[in-house]
């Protein structure tokens, strides 16, 4: 089983004619999202199946959850979590890539098929990371990150969310390029939900073009994150549990292709699957439009429909 149709290999990385859909299988008992419902690997490989069946174009394994306040599990206990899953999927022909920070997990599920490593950590956490992803020459992931979540937010103070973000991923970018993983093999992520309260979220979704401009690929992974319970509570009320937030993650999805991200990380495939072929659909059109306008010529119209 495959999703292999529609990508090739442009600038190192996996690529797609519009914005990926990376699913998320949580090989964890305490996810925030879906903790438990996928710790079995026969179940999580079942669960990253499905979701390639409902549109997902590469599935992202993790066996360790980055919640806030979340205790971390020991190497080999991950090892454990992931590698089988990595490889049952990998074997199916799925594209994999591997939610770690740890340098071995990365090695092994690399290995094993993955194609991909997303560190939220960027290589923070494991000084061992960038060598080990270089030597493999491998995508990386580099998340704003500002330390391990301890309570709630660590280090959520912003004088100006956008500017600072950008800059910490820039400098971040140079440390892993100079750590010898190719320029072509860099992929961004703002981090949202991380050291952020929801404005800061929102504010960085407003501005993903400041992101872009740091010039690479752009992840958004937005799905399900409390942010969007803030703004679908209003001011008074209490914000839905994340499993129903999947509508306002398909929103975020549509948004973030419009403006050009490479991919974004859901836990729900099929809505966001829909909202980027859309967000596709309405870029094709305006060029279609404007290449007509280019060359002066027109369009016949179509019988309208009610």
């Amino acid at each position: 089983m495959s999703k292999m149709s529609g990508r090739g290999q442009v600038s190192g990385l996996p690529a797609w004619d519009r914005c990926a859909v990376m699913g998320v299988v949580n090989v964890t008992p305490d996810s925030f999202s879906d903790g438990g419902r996928f710790f079995d690997t026969t179940a999580a490989v079942k669960h990253g199946l499905d979701l390639v069946t409902e549109g997902a174009d590469l599935v992202d394994v993790g066996g360790e959850s980055t919640r806030p306040g979340a205790a971390r599990v020991d190497e080999a206990e991950e090892l454990k979590r992931v590698i089988p899953v990595v490889r049952g999927l990998a074997s199916e022909g799925v594209t994999v890539s591997v939610d770690t920070m740890r340098a071995s997990v990365a090695e092994r599920s690399l290995a094993a098929g993955a194609v991909l490593v997303n560190d939220v950590s960027g290589g923070l956490a494991d000084p061992a990371m960038i060598p080990a992803v270089a030597a493999a020459g491998a995508p990386f992931v580099v998340m704003h990150w500002r330390g391990f979540l301890q309570g709630s937010t660590v280090r959520g103070s912003y004088e100006d969310v956008v500017s600072e973000v950008v800059d910490e991923l820039h400098a971040r970018v140079e440390a892993v390029l100079a750590g010898g993983i190719a320029p072509d093999r860099v992929v961004v992520d703002p981090g949202l939900g991380f050291s952020k309260e929801a404005e800061h979220d929102l504010v960085l979704l407003a501005h993903l073009d400041r992101l872009r401009e740091i010039g690479h690929p752009l992840l958004v992974a937005a799905s399900r994150k409390r942010f969007l319970g803030r703004v679908l509570a209003g001011p008074e009320g209490a914000p839905p549990p994340a499993r129903e937030r999947d509508a306002a993650t398909a929103a975020v999805s549509a948004l973030a292709a419009h403006q050009g991200a490479w991919a974004v990380r859901v836990h729900e495939v099929r809505a966001t699957a829909d909202a980027v072929r859309v967000a596709r659909a309405v870029e094709g059109a305006r060029s279609a439009e404007e290449d007509r306008a280019a060359h002066g010529t027109g369009t016949a119209a179509g019988e309208g429909a009610r």
